[in-house]
């Protein structure tokens, strides 16, 4: 097999977009748009992928960091244009160039390695992957000769009624023989009314020189969507959704309602659990089997185990083990390691707190920079005090500790092996292991004492 090289094509600043983010950083379903081309190309045997940049390319940059190589496009002339920008680095190179454009998020990886098998099969020097549109208005027609090959691609405008009539259509995504590629590219002209260098020109010019040009077409025309504005953004999100969801559903999960369910790219979720609507699990997230997650639930970069139940609640960038029973309405903040058999009840904040197995926060409280061993009870309204106002402090709980309710432990603080906290008790001081700490003010009854209140009734 040759060698691969893959051209993205990310500079354009996307004015349709109407938005200070440049364009193929948009996201679809969580993913920066340039961020699911180059996963994609990543996947297939690709030697050296070079990523064009222009406008915000820093911030390009910074998403893709050492996935590609880049190569700036300062003056938007076009698509040739930008792909002669990586000359530098690939034109005197042998091989096979896949160019993709970097707004194309729901390409797949089967889709382009079938473009490049399809180019090694007819020894084309170019091959075009074009797909069979429903309504091909707009769109560039690919016209083919009695052998099969393409003879030329006519603009929507340019065309002909018989022309017109044709369905099958330019994707914009193309393999090239690199070489001629390169050469050829030095021939095309900006002789059109916008006065840009056009990469369609390349297809005429190595046609003209007797070369075979071929065309692949892909089965699924929604894969080759390129987002130009909000509303085609919409619609990648709509099918990648509807994509990923199926994946899921198909490997044993299950989704009560998919079009109520937003799970990113990168999520894996194991077989027997059930996602319920309005749930929404991004970034790295992977949740074990047998889970219950939602409803109304937000998970973001988190590690589940299997059987844990999370209801109406929100977890970020911490890890979660398995048969642990959390909300509704809690709240697990990043850095927060809950062990298995941890319940987090109802209106519970977690931020920066170690949960050993079996412990319980049931209901209204706040732990934060905390370390809680095993089998600790917590009751209702208690807090971890972490912070003076300056500076944020810890709490240890160890294994076996009883909190009583509405109490505050005020850190830096340990309470030590088996120990009490009487409940409504302001704790500043450490609690030997096994004690019964007390710190609230003696009840005091004054009776007889509302009749001296001269309160009228």
């Amino acid at each position: 097999m040759s060698n691969r090289y893959a051209i993205i094509l990310a500079a354009g600043q996307g004015t349709r977009m109407k938005s200070k983010l440049y364009k193929v950083l948009h996201p679809v379903c969580g993913k920066p748009m340039v961020q699911h081309v180059i996963d994609q190309v990543k996947s297939l045997n690709i030697n050296e992928i070079v990523t064009i940049v222009g406008h915000g390319a820093e911030k390009v940059k910074d998403q893709l960091g050492e996935d590609s190589q880049y190569a700036l496009q300062a003056e938007q002339l076009g698509t040739a244009h930008a792909v002669q920008q990586a000359g530098d680095m690939l034109a005197d190179k042998e091989g096979v160039t896949i160019v993709v454009c970097g707004d194309t998020p729901l390409i797949k990886d089967g889709t382009m390695e079938a473009l490049f098998k399809h180019h090694e099969e007819t020894n084309a020097k170019a091959t075009i992957l074009t797909a069979r549109a429903e309504d091909p208005t707009g769109y560039g027609r690919i016209v083919r000769n009695a052998e099969g090959f393409v003879e030329k691609i006519v603009e929507h405008k340019d065309a002909s009624e018989q022309e017109r009539s044709i369905n099958e259509i330019n994707t914009g995504t193309y393999c090239f023989d690199n070489k001629m590629l390169f050469e050829a590219i030095q021939n095309v002209s900006n002789d059109n009314v916008q006065g840009e260098y056009y990469l369609p020109d390349v297809i005429e010019i190595l046609k003209n020189q007797g070369e075979i040009v071929s065309a692949y077409v892909t089965d699924s025309f929604a894969e080759t969507l390129g987002v130009n504005d909000r509303v085609a953004l919409a619609e990648a999100e709509r099918t990648m959704k509807k994509r990923i969801n199926e994946y899921h559903m198909r490997n044993g999960v299950s989704i009560i309602d998919p079009d109520n369910t937003y799970i990113g790219p990168d999520v894996k979720v194991g077989q027997d659990t059930v996602i319920f609507p309005g749930t929404t699990l991004s970034g790295s997230t992977v949740i074990g089997s047998e889970c219950q997650i939602g409803p109304n639930t937000e998970i973001s970069n988190c590690e589940i185990g299997n059987n844990t139940v999370i209801r109406q609640s929100a977890a970020f960038d911490s890890k979660i083990g398995s048969e642990v029973n959390i909300g509704p309405f809690a709240h697990i903040r990043p850095d927060s390691d809950i062990n298995d058999e941890v319940k987090i009840g109802n209106f519970v904040e977690i931020k920066k707190a170690v949960f050993g197995k079996g412990s319980k926060a049931s209901h209204l409280s706040y732990i934060g920079d905390a370390e809680v061993g095993a089998d600790v009870n917590i009751g209702c309204g208690s807090i971890t005090v972490n912070y003076d106002g300056k500076n944020k402090f810890l709490t240890k709980i160890e294994d076996g500790v009883f909190i009583g309710c509405n109490s505050n432990l005020v850190a830096p603080v340990t309470i030590g092996k088996g120990a009490y906290v009487a409940a409504g008790s302001t704790i500043t001081e450490d609690v030997p292991g096994e004690a019964l700490a007390l710190a609230r003010a003696r009840q005091v009854n004054k009776e007889d004492y509302v009749g001296k209140m001269n309160v009228k009734k």
